[in-house]
Order: C-alpha cells, then sequence, then structure tokens
C-alpha cells in the first residue's frame, strides 16, 4: 500500500525551543515521513514538568519542539502501514523500549537504550516529543507493525481528545502505584496535588488505600476531591504529625512525593511508620538531598523511585483512561485549567513554570 495522505498544507504552526528559557512561535515545515510512519494532526499536548525542566536548564540542544502528552488524528499515512488509516483518532507515546535488551529482560524499561531514543517529532533539530506544533512524524517502532500493539494507540470515538492526552502520563503514575503493590488497609501520603499528585492519589485510592494529600492551595484540594479524595492536609501545618494522628501514632504505609523538592524527602521519611516506604516521584534533577542512614537502617524505611512508563502495564493503562472517562470515575480533562494556542506558547510556558492557586494542567490545542 503506497502513502496516503489528506491535503495538508506544507508548514505549520510551533513552539519552538531556542535556548534557556526561550520557547518561541514559529511557522516551520510539516515534516515529512517515511515507510512504516504516520503523519498526526494534535488536537491537545498537555506541558509536563520534564518539558519545562528541558526549557529552563538548557540540558538539551536547541532548537527543537518539545510536547508528548498529546492526542489527535492521523493526517497522513506511510506506505507499508499496517493496521492504521487516515483520519484515525490516537494517541502516541513518545518512547517504546525494544523487548530484547538486559533492561527490558529485567522490566526497566526506562533503561533501554531504544526507549531512550525519542520516536515522534515536529521535525525541527533533534526528535523531542513534538507535541507542542500542529502536525507530529511518528516513527516507524511507534506505530508498529499493525499485530503487536506498540506506542501508537486507537482513541475510541467517545473519548475526547483531552482525556487520551493523559495515556502517557496515568501510565507513568500508574507505574509507581503498582511498584507499591497497595494493600486496601495501607494509609498514604501524597505530598503536592498537580496534577501528577492528584492522578497518583487518585490511583491509589482506586487501589483500596486510605489516601491523605498534602498541598499548599485549597483551590488543588478543591479539584482533587472531584476525584474522591478527601483527606486534605495543609502542606503549610504539621503533616507528619496529621498522619500519625491518623494511624495511631505510627505514620502513612507509604508517601509519595509529588513536588521536586528535595527537603520534602525528609518530611516524607518523617511522615511513614517504620518498615514503610517513600516514593520520589518529581525528583529529576541531579544533587545530593540529605536524609538519616538509621531511619533506613534501624526503623527499616524504604526510599524508592519511580520514572517514566511501563509498556507491561499500557493497555491496562490505556483502559483505566477510557473506562475511568466512561464511568465519570477518573475524568481528567476536570485537572485542565487553562487551554492554549501556540500562538500563545511563551504565555502557556510561564504559567506552567510558576504554578499559581487556580493552575493545574496546562493544554496545548495547536
Amino acid at each position: 500500500m503506497g502513502m496516503m495522505s489528506f491535503a495538508n498544507p506544507k508548514t505549520m504552526k510551533a513552539a519552538v525551543y531556542r535556548g534557556v528559557d526561550d520557547v518561541r512561535t514559529e511557522d516551520v515545515p510539516i515534516p515529512d515521513i517515511g515507510a512504516g510512519e504516520v503523519l498526526v494532526r494534535i488536537d491537545a499536548c498537555g506541558v509536563c514538568g520534564t518539558d519545562l525542566k528541558k526549557i529552563h536548564t538548557g540540558s538539551h540542544s536547541a532548537p527543537r519542539i518539545f510536547g508528548h502528552e498529546m492526542a489527535g488524528t492521523i493526517a497522513a499515512v506511510g506506505e507499508n502501514v499496517r493496521g492504521f488509516a487516515l483520519g484515525d483518532r490516537v494517541m502516541a507515546f513518545h518512547h517504546i523500549p525494544c523487548g530484547q535488551c538486559f533492561y527490558c529482560r529485567k522490566q526497566t524499561f526506562a533503561q533501554c537504550e531504544r526507549y531512550k531514543l525519542v520516536g515522534t517529532t515536529a521535525g525541527v533539530g533533534a526528535a523531542a516529543g513534538g507535541g507542542f506544533a500542529q502536525y507530529i512524524r511518528v516513527m516507524d517502532w511507534i506505530v508498529g507493525d499493525g499485530l503487536t500493539p506498540a506506542g501508537l494507540i486507537k482513541i475510541p470515538e467517545d473519548i475526547p481528545f483531552e482525556q487520551a492526552a493523559f495515556i502517557e502520563p496515568v501510565n507513568t503514575c500508574f507505574k509507581a502505584i503498582k511498584l507499591l503493590n497497595l494493600q486496601s488497609d495501607d494509609t498514604v501520603l501524597v505530598i503536592g496535588q498537580g496534577s501528577i499528585g492528584i492522578l497518583l492519589a487518585a490511583l491509589a485510592k482506586q487501589m483500596g488505600a486510605a489516601v491523605y494529600t498534602s498541598d499548599m492551595y485549597p483551590e488543588r484540594h478543591q479539584i482533587a476531591a472531584k476525584f474522591g479524595l478527601d483527606h486534605p492536609l495543609d502542606a503549610r501545618g504539621d503533616v507528619v504529625g496529621a498522619m500519625k494522628d491518623a494511624t495511631d501514632g505510627r505514620g502513612a504505609d507509604v508517601a509519595l512525593v509529588a513536588v521536586g523538592s528535595d527537603k520534602l524527602i525528609q518530611q516524607a521519611m518523617d511522615a511513614i511508620r517504620p518498615g514503610g516506604r517513600v516514593m520520589l516521584f518529581a525528583s529529576t534533577q541531579h544533587g545530593t538531598a540529605p536524609f538519616d542512614p538509621a531511619a533506613v537502617c534501624m526503623d527499616e524505611k524504604t526510599l524508592m523511585g519511580s520514572y517514566s512508563a511501563s509498556v507491561a502495564i499500557q493497555q491496562e493503562g490505556i483502559d483505566l483512561v477510557f473506562e475511568g472517562y466512561r464511568s465519570a470515575k477518573l475524568d481528567l480533562t476536570q485537572l485542565i485549567s487553562h487551554r492554549f494556542s501556540l500562538d500563545d506558547a511563551a504565555d502557556a510556558i510561564h504559567l506552567a513554570s510558576n504554578p499559581q492557586p487556580d493552575s493545574m494542567k496546562i493544554v496545548f490545542k495547536p
């Protein structure tokens, strides 16, 4: 089968990273696709904390176009693509592991060298997701062979693009929750109630745990309450004391740190019981953070982390997103506080980087 395409324009709008703290709206060529690849017209793309980190630290060379929490419509299909057609509604994972290497055999997929490659791009500079543009090219190993599911996922007609754009972040959160193997009698503290903190807390609650959430902003707790999270704690108060009070003086079984602040690691360690676990979910900056080694050794507390997505739970995570919308139990569109066009890219990045009491998930509508 040869290439099939809608009558797509030749150029598109994109939010192009040009250097540290410099994201500009530009007109750029629509990327060409090759055999086994597809072109997707982006409908919605969320802004992720890792995008912001790259923009602010200059960890990645410019130019490039970030954005990886994306969903849209197939606008062109390369030759030899099986299982996908023009007009299909899809989301794309930007990383998919090889399935063969040492790390894949150990199910540590995010450390696979193939996984670390980025399989979606808007065509400017090195591949970096590309969702902050009107079109992305999805490479062949993400599209897959049409038989074994890879990284391109069809979205049912009754699921909005904005809900489907949460499939990748939900997978990352679900991976962390699965790793914790929560029991129904567990008490969990989630520190930070941005969109990721709320996702982690909502998924922990679905596992049957009693979930307490900590944040400085009452406005965030109000959004969390829509997901059944009914034990809000003011982060400026005595969070450790509150967790001890809730557990006969023991402390939480698990604390998840969903804020990239090293000083909260100590609070999390203090808030858990002997034998409890702390899961770091937002600590993506290298550095040194103090912790009490005797708390790990004598109090038998575990300090652990989870990063990125897992193909082992991919379908389960997708089902959570689709069924969660249908049942209204996990309607993630409620997490979206602001929608921006690409013309206002600089404003969107500024707001996402400087969270306000009323800002939650920021989404581009290219």
